[in-house]
């Protein structure tokens, strides 16, 4: 009785795990929804290890973004405001082999007494699920 015990309760660590894993995993499958966690990683929750989750493995070009981060920051810090980002619907396009996905990224001062939008392209790369392999403000 007590091997079957032992069996039992070895089976369900390895259901639980099972379980756990393929809750916790990164979906990379469709390239909206890794810019969608990649932007809430990156803009909104300012994690760059999470944000690095959803990132080309090398080669990619994220100064313009860093760049509005930065930005986005250092107006907290000067004028003692918060600043909430959020961003429009995705739109996937595939052209010439390459797919892009662009969004609008909304910054608003948290009282709501300003609001600016700006129009974004995000390069994306399979590298054995979608990656964002870079980020362009669009004019």
């Amino acid at each position: 009785m007590g091997g079957i015990a032992a069996l039992l309760c070895l089976g369900g660590v390895g259901v639980a795990f099972s379980l756990y894993n393929e809750a916790t995993e990164i979906k990379r499958t469709a390239p909206d929804a890794v810019v969608d966690n990649f932007l809430r990683a990156y803009l909104v929750d300012r994690d760059d290890k999470e944000a690095a989750l959803y990132q080309c493995k090398s080669g990619g070009d994220f100064a313009e973004i860093a760049a509005f981060r930065s930005d986005i920051v250092s107006r907290e810090s000067q004028y003692s405001i918060g600043i909430r980002v959020s961003w429009t619907s995705l739109t996937i396009a595939t052209e010439g082999g390459k797919t892009t996905v662009t969004t609008d990224i909304r910054r608003a001062i948290s009282d709501g007494s300003e609001r600016t939008s700006d129009t974004w392209r995000f390069a994306m790369v399979d590298q054995g699920g979608w990656r964002v392999c870079g980020a362009t403000q669009l004019p």
